[in-house]
């Protein structure tokens, strides 16, 4: 099988209900975007210590919501392809709130605003946690912009989208603080 298709070379691609968009389309700016906060979560994943199991399982959990995400900002609303979309309910925002809470117990209290950065590790979950926002803007421009057929499937996605980047802080604040690192304070 070959890897290209020769279909895009005219700026569109299509959806995974069929239609065919520009690659400039919302759909495709949020879709995309949540493809490479998977990217950056591989290269997070990769980075952290083989000690650290129960991180790696959580973020592997998560790349495999994102790719439910992205089913869903792939296909158009009243598509029949919905049907056969993985759901993503607030369950799996209850699962993010619950890491983040774990997370945060041992740290200690934030008393200022932070720099990105720190340990390597630290610093692709704070790359995670900024392009986690991008996701969730050009989201909620989707919703505003689509149609009123969006409404069902997008507040889970949108709630899902804010608690990730909730917890890519944690988690960054988390990999300083695991490491010896702690938090680098801005200073003014």
């Amino acid at each position: 099988m070959k890897i290209y298709t020769k279909k895009g070379d005219k700026g569109k691609t299509s959806l995974f209900s069929g239609e065919r968009i520009s690659k400039s389309d919302l759909h495709t700016e949020a879709y995309g975007t949540v493809d490479e906060l998977n990217a950056v979560l591989g290269a997070l994943v990769a980075s952290i210590p083989g000690t650290e199991k129960l991180l790696k399982k959580e973020l592997r959990t998560i790349q495999s919501n994102l790719f439910r995400i992205g089913s869903w900002l792939a296909t158009t609303p009243r598509s029949s392809a919905v049907s056969k979309l993985p759901s993503l309910d607030l369950l799996d925002v209850s699962y993010l709130e619950s890491a983040i809470d774990r997370m945060a117990e041992p740290l200690p209290e934030l008393t200022g605003f932070i720099l990105p950065g720190g340990n390597p590790t630290a610093a692709w979950a704070h790359l995670g946690r900024t392009v986690c926002r991008r996701a969730e803007r050009q989201i909620s421009r989707l919703l505003t912009e689509g149609s009123d057929d969006y409404a069902a499937p997008y507040p889970r996605l949108t709630a899902y989208i804010n608690r990730l980047s909730d917890y890519f802080f944690m988690l960054a604040r988390y990999l300083n603080f695991v490491s010896g690192e702690g938090d680098i304070l801005w200073e003014k």
